[in-house]
This record gives structure tokens, C-alpha cells and sequence, in this order.
């Protein structure tokens, strides 16, 4: 089975964490030796690499091509203009990418399906693709794409227009798939398929060591995302106000830096942060195993690998009772879920966690449940039957003619 992998969210040289559960999950698929595939990655034009520009010119420095594990990804340049150019965002795309997609197949990779990933605007550009080169399509959905850009009519129609036209979807969670049923999605082309966590590349480690290598003391907390209001680092900043001595590492970047500095420093706590700036996986392992929890206070996610990837750290989460994540945190071993998502109740779940601190081997045993074997099983099963279908209409057709 030949695969074309479509999505902006794919790491590449200047940004090698930015949608890493898409390659994760796609080299899991290939380490089936059921499938191939090959990459493509789209990524915002924009003329200079000059670093005033900040994301923008990192957009400039992704190199035109690349191999990562095997993989080869291709990153075509396409046209956004910053916000005005939302609703234009999918036709822009598609037309990037279909020349790009031309000179793949003439040069012999005649794929069989497109795997799509995020709704918006790759998965509405991934189904236009479809069409126009005479290939199936299945998206996959995987939060803000379902969870908030629909709040928008032009995109949310492009969306239901995708949806109605796609052959296939899947869901990291089921709460996402409750969503796109309440949209007007039919739910029977919707499969639930949650990430899961490399197992291997995140394990424990001799705590005592880790803490040392990184001069780790007292309880210590790690927040894991992107410094930008959807992750909520500064409630947790803010809780730190009513947790003495506990401390806080947040690791990732943002626009939001600034901001979260001033709130600390406004809180009286910014001797107890510690802002880590982007850190690369095999680095994140140490940082989990050091901190006795992770903490995420999300108001939106789809699946949050990052729970999974402390879980399997040893190390419990507190996490916001949000969409996808009560399907994550669904055992004592795993951590506890907020109340609600204010600085008062992010506390109170930390101390609760303290108050009842799992043994971290059974947090471990518990991420072990989450191997990627059933979502790569259930990829291969939506595939084969979909590919199926499409043959047998194809030969169908044919006959009656």
C-alpha cells in the first residue's frame, strides 16, 4: 500500500518538535512493512530568513527537501497571507502542492491513498488534491482543527464540505468525534484511532540521576507546550502562589514569553520558574523523569502526547478536564484531573497528587497500555477497506458499462 502523508503539522530541520505525533504515528505505520510512503509538508512562503522576523523566517530556512528516518518529506512553499487569509488558506495550498504531487507520480510513486492530517486547512486542500488526481482521501483530526477554527463560517464550511467529500476520518479521541457528529458529520465515517507514546524513546531513568544532571531539587513541576494562551502556562505560574516551595520548569516557545515572565514576576514567584525554552525529545526525557509532575492546563486539546510521554517517564500529570484528556487521565496511577481550570483548583489537584503520589512504576505499566500498535492495526484495516471499496466501485463501474 503506497501512501501519500499530507500536513502542514511535520517536523522538519529548523523546527524538529513542531507536529511530531504525525511522524511518530507514520513511522509506526511503516515499521508495519505494510505500507510506504512519502511526505508532503507544506510550509508558509515568506521572503527572508533575517531572525527579526521571528517564526516567519524560520518558515524561510525549512529546507525544499529532506529525509527524516527513511522518510522522504518535501516541504512545497505556498502562499499565506497573514490574517486576512484564512478562508483562502485551502485553495492556496492545493494549488502549491499539485504540481509538486504531478512530479511525484510521473516519477513512479503512484500513490494509493492521501493520509491528511488536520482538518484546516490541510485536510480541505488534501480532499480538492483528491479530486483532481482521482485519489482517496482520509483526514485526520486532531483538536483546534474541530474544537475551535469551526467557530469561524468560512473555514467551518469548508470543513463540513471536506468532511462530506473525504473518504475516510479519524479522531485522536472520542470527544472529538462527539464534536464533528455535532457539527453534522455522519458518525459512521468516523473512526476513533487515539495516538499513542513511543515506548522506547521515552522510559525511565535513575531519577536521582536525572535530578542531579540538572540540578533539580524539592518538588518540581514541568509544563510541556507552546507559550501561547491555548496552554495556560500562566495559571500555573499562578497556582505556584498557594504550593510554598514548589517549583516550576516550562519548556517550549512562544509568543507569550514576555507575558508569562511578568506574570511571574507579578505573582512573586519568579525565583521558583524556570522557562526552558524548546526542548528537543531525547533532552525531555531527562527533564520528565527529574520533576515529579507534569502539568498541563490546557483549554483545548485534542490527544496530548505529552501526558503520555511523562506517563511513560514514570511521572504523573494534573491535567485540565478538557475534550480528549479525561480518555488520557482515566486512572489514579496516571495523575489527577482539575476541577476547573483556575490557579485555586490546579492546586488543589497538585496537592491532591501529592496527598496520593502513585509509585511510578505503576504510572509507567499504566502508559504502557497506550502502545501504537492498535492505532497502526486500525489504520491498516480503514485503508484496506477503504481502498477496497473504491476498487470494487471502480470495477463495478465498469461492468455496468
Amino acid at each position: 500500500m503506497k501512501l501519500l502523508t499530507f500536513s502542514t503539522l511535520f517536523p522538519n530541520t529548523v523546527r524538529p518538535n513542531h507536529g511530531i505525533f504525525v511522524e511518530t504515528r507514520l513511522r509506526y505505520l511503516l515499521a508495519s512493512g505494510k505500507v510506504e510512503s512519502r511526505v508532503v509538508a507544506p510550509v508558509p512562503w515568506f521572503p527572508s530568513a533575517n531572525p527579526r522576523f521571528g517564526d516567519y523566517a524560520a518558515f524561510a530556512q525549512v529546507p525544499a527537501e529532506e529525509e527524516r528516518y527513511g522518510i522522504h518529506v518535501q516541504h512545497p512553499r505556498y502562499l499565506l497571507i497573514p490574517k486576512v487569509g484564512m478562508s483562502l488558506a485551502p485553495s492556496m495550498m492545493a494549488a502549491a502542492v499539485k504540481p509538486v504531487i504531478g512530479r511525484i507520480i510521473d516519477e513512479g510513486y503512484d500513490f494509493d491513498l492521501i493520509d491528511a492530517h488536520y482538518f484546516y486547512p490541510d485536510g480541505v486542500a488534501a480532499v480538492k488534491l483528491g479530486k483532481y488526481f482521482n485519489k482517496p482521501v482520509v483526514i485526520t483530526a486532531r483538536g483546534t482543527d474541530i474544537n475551535l477554527i469551526p467557530q469561524f463560517k468560512r473555514p467551518r464550511d469548508q470543513i463540513l464540505w471536506a468532511a462530506a467529500n473525504a473518504d475516510g476520518m479519524i479522531t485522536v479521541c472520542n470527544a472529538l468525534k462527539e464534536e464533528m457528529v455535532g457539527l453534522g458529520v455522519a458518525p459512521e465515517l468516523i473512526t476513533p484511532l487515539r495516538n499513542g507514546v513511543d515506548l522506547q524513546r521515552f522510559a525511565p531513568l535513575d531519577r536521582a540521576q536525572a535530578r542531579a544532571e540538572l540540578g533539580i531539587e524539592g518538588f518540581t513541576l514541568i509544563s510541556v507546550g507552546a507559550l501561547d494562551p491555548r496552554k495556560a502556562h500562566d495559571l500555573t505560574i499562578r497556582a505556584l502562589t498557594m504550593l510554598p516551595g514548589v517549583k516550576l520548569l516550562i519548556a517550549g516557545r512562544g509568543p507569550e514569553l514576555k507575558y508569562l515572565q511578568g506574570v511571574a514576576q507579578e505573582a512573586g514567584v519568579q525565583d521558583r520558574v524556570t522557562f526552558l525554552g524548546p526542548v528537543a525529545q531525547p533532552e525531555l526525557k531527562r527533564y520528565y523523569n527529574a520533576c515529579d509532575a507534569m502539568v498541563l492546563a490546557s483549554s483545548r486539546e485534542g490527544w496530548a502526547n505529552v501526558l503520555l510521554e511523562s506517563m511513560a517517564c514514570g511521572t504523573p500529570v494534573v491535567a485540565s478536564n478538557v475534550w480528549g484528556t479525561p480518555e488520557v487521565v482515566a486512572a489514579p496511577e496516571a495523575g489527577v484531573l482539575m476541577e476547573d481550570r483556575t490557579p485555586e483548583k490546579l492546586a488543589k489537584a497538585v496537592m491532591a497528587l501529592r496527598a496520593s503520589y502513585p509509585d511510578h512504576a505503576a504510572t509507567r505499566r499504566y502508559a504502557e497500555r497506550f502502545s501504537w500498535d492498535d492505532t497502526t492495526n486500525g489504520q491498516l484495516e480503514l485503508f484496506s477497506r477503504l481502498l477496497a471499496r473504491r476498487s470494487g466501485t471502480a470495477v463495478g463501474a465498469r461492468q455496468a458499462a
